[in-house]
């Protein structure tokens, strides 16, 4: 977990030997934080083959080098480019290369085809990482306006474990093309799940206020925070899992037409969807492609890799319907949800649209959240490919309702009268 440092450092007045230490002692906590998350990007990929790491198995994923070099870039484009003038980029042409979506910060190579980015290699890849990760350590040990450069990293970190994530889910696509079966690592287990003694699901209702507030970081699309108001609602405390989804299979709920959304259902003809994702029907049972490889269909673990219009089709089939990203938030903060955090992240039925009063951060971070709030579906929680601090009630995740390569599942609601 990253922690925001204490203390400012005004004038010279104030520069006494005790906010020097807090100074110091800021610098170190950042400094230290950067190292945890860049090496665990490096863990996470080092399982991976050179040619694991350069696959590109759809447009919406990405290669792991291409990840490792996208999160250097990012930190040399809008951290050291601006506050360590002294430093020399390491390759021009990787802003050409490396730039996901920053209009602003110049072109950038087309999203699919990045598998056809051979060359830099895995080992020059990761020689720019250290070229990188020297400059940001010298900077962050040595700027003298160290509160103008914190807010620019502390974005980049949490911008490189969004990344570490996408790293594991596109990895699993790409190996869930391959009939060999690959495993990314043998000892990969779903977590246990934490329940408590059995109660009855909370009854929701009257104004709460939603969205991030207080201290600590968030991203600008969770807020400001504001007053909804909430319609009694009963938001179920334990996600779906594989077996009710089995029983959703067994009562025709692929071929139904009337459970499906217009567009879910032109999307279940045109992909022959009969199954969440990476499920495959083998001798007479059901089982999915895992990071741990093909493993049988565990009933009691919570179904995942679905889409939105499948989890909307589910809930209509169950008699209930997906919580407002509102509902779950509440739910979440009085503690009235299990497994919200660590399995999968859950859709629901909220568009992704800003908050009311939003405004997006100056310049080409600006670009981070904003300009992608249309013809998405918010996902709250986290899942088991989240790295450990990037949970938190108000984060909002986003993605076409077509989506599936996520950890993604469902949790039911309904209204109450």
């Amino acid at each position: 977990m990253m922690r925001r440092p204490a203390g400012r450092l005004h004038d010279r007045g104030g520069a006494d030997a005790a906010l020097a230490g807090r100074l110091e002692d800021s610098r170190a906590i950042w400094r230290d934080a950067f190292c945890d998350v860049r090496a665990e990007t490096e863990r996470r990929a080092a399982p991976l083959s050179a040619e694991d790491q350069v696959v590109q198995s759809m447009a919406d994923a990405s290669p792991t080098k291409w990840h490792r070099a996208h999160v250097t870039w990012f930190f040399e484009q809008f951290l050291l480019r601006q506050f360590a003038p002294a430093y020399r980029t390491y390759d021009e042409r990787f802003a050409y290369l490396f730039n996901s979506y920053y209009v602003a910060a110049g072109p950038r190579y087309a999203r699919p085809q990045r598998g056809l980015i051979t060359r830099p290699g895995v080992a020059e890849t990761a020689a720019y990482r250290a070229h990188v990760d020297t400059a940001v350590v010298a900077l962050i040990e040595s700027v003298r306006d160290f509160e103008a450069v914190q807010p620019v990293l502390e974005v980049g970190l949490h911008h490189e474990q969004q990344h570490q994530e996408l790293l594991l889910t596109d990895i699993l696509h790409a190996f869930a093309q391959n009939p060999t079966n690959p495993v990314y690592a043998a000892d990969w287990r779903w977590p246990a799940g934490e329940h408590a003694a059995r109660v009855p699901d909370a009854v929701l209702s009257g104004i709460h206020t939603i969205g991030h507030r207080g201290p600590g970081f968030s991203f600008d699309n969770e807020r400001p925070a504001h007053q909804e108001l909430l319609q009694p609602v009963r938001v179920g405390r334990a996600l779906v899992t594989n077996g009710e989804w089995l029983e959703f299979m067994a009562e025709a709920g692929y071929t139904t037409p009337a459970l499906w959304l217009s567009n879910g259902w032109d999307e279940v003809q045109a992909q022959g969807w009969n199954a969440p994702g990476y499920w495959r029907h083998m001798d007479g049972a059901w089982f999915s492609m895992t990071l741990g490889g093909l493993k049988p269909v565990d009933p009691a673990l919570p179904v995942c890799h679905i889409s939105y219009y499948e989890a909307d089709a589910y809930a209509r089939w169950a008699g209930k319907h997906l919580p407002s990203e509102a509902e779950w938030e509440v739910a979440a903060e009085s503690g009235a949800l299990d497994d919200a955090f660590g399995h999968v992240w859950q859709w629901t039925r909220s568009s992704y649209s800003p908050y009311p009063g939003y405004v997006a951060e100056p310049g080409a971070l600006g670009e981070y959240n904003g300009k992608f709030m249309v013809n998405q579906m918010v996902l709250r929680g986290s899942s088991i490919a989240t790295p450990v601090g990037h949970s938190r009630e108000t984060y909002r995740n986003f993605f076409y309702p077509s989506a599936r390569w996520q950890f993604s599942g469902l949790r039911l609601a309904e209204f109450q009268s």
